[in-house]
């Protein structure tokens, strides 16, 4: 009987790993309470066995008689924000010039949550605390111990004796919904939004309650640790995961502040299919070692800032769903609604991503619903306001068939979108041959909606290499299009032949090859011919690739529909090469080596020898540890000059590393 309880706990922990931060289960909602029914069972049964870490003891039988007041062992500093992207340039420009180079940035969402404090001893949960005012915050254990996704015990072995992960508790948009829908039923006010009943849930004295606003938990930083063997941001994300903490989504890294805040700048399309409020993205150095040699100000640290989004809400009415063709052949449905203002401008159309979408939040045509616009994020639905439901609404009825050539429709398999699987699909075509001329794509000037929608309907553009072959007699029998204008028109397709392979793959339309995957492509390969013939694996290899990604780009170059792209835009005279060498095009003599360049060099820009050390196969490192081969060394080289001449690692002049690559 021992035996079975402690191997049912060992099997929801897993479960509950799987579920909340692996988002891979393996089993039913039915099955999980099956398990823990018995387990509860079990524990009635025999109450001497129940431990303060069991599944069953997340909810306390008391209420707590006040919140104690507890001194965080190192300080929960507040971040300095900035709602400007040339602020955010100067910030990590300064925070690179101290460290003297270039250093690996990370870019997290910054979740509108609050903010808390969770130190686990030898593995188990001992307690929770909110920031307060950055020096004492309260004692929130007993609620915090009601978090689903919060493990009482961590996973896994050779835990550190003490480790606090901080992070954001939050609501989700679809729990807000349930909340007060349960609030109109008894005749209660709605709450307006998730932050606010976050920010009172937390802190109630009866963890029953708390437990019933579904309150969630993301960790996304490092605070007091004992034996913690992890010296980056990167790989402390990695170990809270492991042992079975939630992380926040969409976390990315990059080499330079520059890549960093154009990133920022750009936005990411994942960003508008979150089910929970983000106001902004955070911004911190990678390395630990680099955050204690910048330090903190009085208030803030000087490693990490918030690049923060004016929000904007409110509150229309749902008219209408209609379905759009995407151009890799997703099937998106649009919120038609009673236009409102918001951000300054007029808001009637949102996207509402996918038909999971629409049943998680179960938006219905004359819905009232929340719209929000922030940032760089479009317009979207945030939650519908059920409590003004009135009567009965249909459910959306997704289509069955596309709406433009009524091919059957086929579901990813490993994907919440829908797809018309009909590469030539009218409507497919016009969105593929758009994007294909558009500014991050191929920039074909004067190439607009309305003449692609003609070129497409008359049968004139079928492909993109049918753009390479259109005459000015076929542009001059068009609406509105003159000689001039169609002389301009062909001299910019002529121009564009000579983008290069970054915007080429970008402009193909490849799904999951947006304008950075492309330049990571031509970067690695430096030509088509190189690319198109390169297995998974190699693709895989490439850093911030992996192979979901990699398997799609070897797909399409393997279909009979990506060879005929490739011969056709070939034979009219693409240029097919890289705009700069790839890497390890010009050999492998550095290869296994680790670089780090620090101080001012006379014959080389930084970009240019990082550059140069890819090229001949090495890596390139933001900081000294001793993993590193080999510093290069220009004037006033600093700290990271002292750091690798007391780890005995070599250091090399300008000249000695041309020496090392000309050997």
């Amino acid at each position: 009987m021992t035996d079975e309880i402690e191997q049912l706990r060992q099997d929801i922990r897993r479960h509950d790993y799987l579920y909340y931060v692996a988002a891979t289960p393996e089993i039913s909602d039915r099955q999980y309470d099956q398990l823990l029914g018995r387990l509860q069972e079990l524990e009635r049964l025999h109450p001497e066995r129940v431990t303060p870490d069991s599944p069953t003891q997340r909810v306390g039988d008391a209420p707590v008689s006040h919140l104690e007041s507890v001194t965080h062992r190192i300080p929960m500093l507040s971040i300095e924000n900035t709602y400007l992207a040339s602020e955010l340039l100067d910030f990590g420009q300064k925070a690179e010039k101290s460290l003297g180079g270039p250093a690996e940035w990370v870019v997290e969402l910054k979740i509108d949550g609050v903010a808390v404090s969770i130190i686990y001893e030898n593995g188990q949960l001992a307690r929770g605390v909110t920031r307060g005012n950055g020096s004492v915050g309260d004692d929130i254990t007993h609620n915090l111990r009601t978090l689903v996704d919060v493990p009482l015990k961590l996973l896994g072995e050779k835990i550190p004796p003490l480790v606090e992960v901080r992070g954001e508790v939050f609501m989700t948009n679809a729990a807000l919904d349930r909340l007060n829908e349960r609030q109109a039923a008894d005749g209660l006010p709605a709450y307006a939004n998730p932050r606010n009943v976050t920010a009172g849930s937390i802190r109630l004295l009866d963890p029953r309650e708390c437990a019933t606003r579904e309150l969630r938990f993301f960790g996304h930083g490092v605070g007091y640790c004992e034996g913690l063997m992890v010296s980056n941001h990167r790989d402390f994300l990695h170990q809270v995961q492991s042992w079975g903490l939630p992380i926040t989504p969409h976390v990315r890294f990059f080499s330079s502040i520059a890549d960093t805040v154009a990133y920022c700048e750009a936005g990411d399309d994942a960003w508008t299919d979150l089910d929970f409020e983000v106001d902004g993205l955070v911004i911190k150095l990678n390395q630990f070692s680099q955050r204690e040699q910048l330090g903190a100000r009085s208030k803030s640290p000087r490693w990490v800032a918030a690049y923060k989004w004016e929000k904007y809400e409110s509150v229309t009415q749902l008219e209408a769903i209609e379905v759009q063709i995407g151009k890799t052949g997703a099937i998106t449905p649009v919120a038609h609604l009673t236009p409102i203002a918001l951000a300054g401008t007029t808001v009637s159309r949102a996207s509402l991503h996918n038909a999971e979408e629409i049943q998680r939040k179960d938006i219905r045509v004359g819905d009232w619903v929340v719209v929000e616009k922030a940032g760089k994020i479009i317009p979207r639905v945030v939650r519908v306001e059920k409590q003004k439901r009135t009567g009965e609404l249909a459910e959306f009825a997704f289509p069955t068939h596309c709406p433009n050539c009524q091919t059957l429709l086929v579901k990813d398999t490993e994907g919440v979108y829908i797809r018309c699987p009909n590469f030539q699909c009218p409507a497919q075509v016009k969105e593929r041959i758009r994007f294909f001329a558009s500014r991050p794509a191929m920039d074909i000037e004067g190439l607009g909606d309305k003449l692609v929608d003609q070129l497409v309907s008359l049968g004139c553009v079928k492909s993109y290499g049918d753009l390479y072959r259109l005459t000015a007699e076929q542009l001059e029998s068009l609406e509105r299009m003159g000689k001039k204008s169609s002389d301009k028109l062909l001299a910019a397709i002529e121009a564009s032949k000579s983008r290069g392979l970054e915007r080429l793959l970008c402009a193909m339309s490849i799904r999951h090859v947006g304008t950075t995957v492309a330049k990571l492509l031509a970067k690695h390969f430096g030509s088509l011919d190189r690319l198109a013939t390169a297995s998974i694996e190699e693709i895989a290899s490439i850093n911030e690739i992996g192979e979901v990604i990699a398997a799609t780009v070897y797909e399409y170059f393997q279909s009979s529909i990506g060879r005929a792209t490739v011969d056709d835009l070939q034979s009219l005279g693409l240029d097919f090469r890289a705009t700069q060498p790839a890497v390890g095009a010009l050999s492998q003599r550095l290869a296994g080596k680790s670089f780090v360049v620090t101080g001012t060099l006379s014959r080389y820009s930084r970009d240019q020898i990082h550059d140069l050390i890819e090229q001949h196969g090495g890596k390139k490192s933001g900081s000294v540890s001793a993993k590193t081969s080999y510093l290069v060394a220009g004037e006033d080289a600093g700290s990271k000059l002292e750091k690798a001449q007391k780890l005995g690692i070599p250091v090399l002049t300008e000249d000695d590393f041309e020496k090392l690559i000309q050997s």
